[in-house]
């Protein structure tokens, strides 16, 4: 029988309890960690409630209806950006949350993988940019993503042309955490069904989404790790409302026929999920980013001949770098 999402969640909470002195965690615990996500699916997978839920707090307010003359017309995709500072079993985190709102709405999305490559590829260039200063700017607020949570529409079929595409292009540059929205939309059975599809595509197709394993150097957080891969991709419910039992306050989604406890491991991968963003996993991640993606990026950027035209180091420290000038067109 394989263990429960509340069996995996209590072991790495015993195991990360005594961070050692040289750890990534227990430095970041002193000074607190810079941790950046974003949120990509379609309109309607719940990626508001995620984010609100993830916080445990309205970091997004309810959109305003749109109007019937303009419902049928798909906005351009955007990024919209919000902070957030939390505290996670002590440890500080200045989180950021960039939001590709309009991914995949219309009809025609090619564009869509082309602005969020380049995107990811900015902030990469703005530490490569950084890295080239004679004199660094020692306040500067490193921008690179550390893991792109990507929202699965629950069709219960398979993976859909939009998503592999994504997947496919962006893997080399984002750690990618596929999730299931919307999942309680499913029965159990056909959820179990659908994530088995999922996971079938994702090795036939070869597609990188983060690999929990990628570090075998210790064996108890590598079986810990195989057994998270068991939950990819791991089925989301979120909500807004919260109400009182004869246990306490609980989150749930309401329905007709009854509600969801989305802080049960038995009904949904949520609270796992949040564990290893804000937790457990979060040095893992930021570590893959910066001594992988961003490694291989920089040595083929500097392998075809370093900065591209206009993008040299201006001798001024004031002189605004190629990705921040794009942020300001943008």
């Amino acid at each position: 029988m394989p263990p429960s999402a509340a069996s995996i969640v209590s072991s790495m909470s015993n195991r990360a309890a005594t961070p050692r002195p040289s750890s990534y965690r227990y430095k970041s615990e002193k000074r607190g960690m810079t941790y950046n996500i974003m949120l990509v699916g379609q309109s309607g997978l719940g990626r508001r409630t995620f984010l609100n839920t993830l916080c445990e707090r309205e970091v997004i307010p309810p959109s305003e209806p749109s109007s019937p003359d303009t419902a049928n017309v798909a906005d351009p995709m955007k990024f919209d950006t919000y902070e957030v500072n939390l505290e996670e079993e002590g440890t500080r985190i200045s989180l950021k949350v960039i939001d590709a709102a309009g991914f995949g709405d219309g009809l025609d999305n090619t564009s869509c993988f082309k602005q969020l490559q380049d995107y990811i590829e900015a902030q990469f260039d703005e530490v490569l940019v950084e890295e080239s200063r004679i004199k660094r700017n020692r306040r500067y607020r490193d921008h690179r993503l550390h893991v792109l949570i990507y929202f699965i529409a629950p069709t219960g079929h398979s993976l859909r042309e939009l998503d592999i595409e994504l997947i496919r292009r962006l893997g080399e540059y984002v750690n990618i955490i596929p999730v299931i929205g919307r999942a309680d939309s499913l029965t159990v059975d056909e959820l179990a069904g659908f994530k088995q599809n999922v996971m079938r595509d994702i090795d036939f197709y070869k597609l990188p989404v983060y690999n929990f394993c990628w570090d075998e150097s210790d064996g108890d957080a590598l079986k810990e790790n195989r057994e998270i891969m068991d939950f990819i991709p791991f089925s989301v419910v979120t909500c807004d409302e919260v109400i009182d039992n004869e246990f306490g306050s609980v989150r749930v989604r309401r329905y007709p026929w009854g509600t969801i406890e989305i802080d049960d491991e038995s009904q949904c991968d949520f609270v796992l999920l949040r564990y290893i963003m804000l937790n457990s996993h979060i040095a893992d991640l930021i570590n893959y980013t910066e001594d992988v993606l961003y490694e291989n990026y920089r040595t083929k950027k500097l392998e075809v001949g370093g900065f591209a035209e206009g993008e040299e180091e201006d001798d001024d420290e004031e002189a605004e770098t190629p990705a921040l000038s794009a942020k300001k067109q943008e």
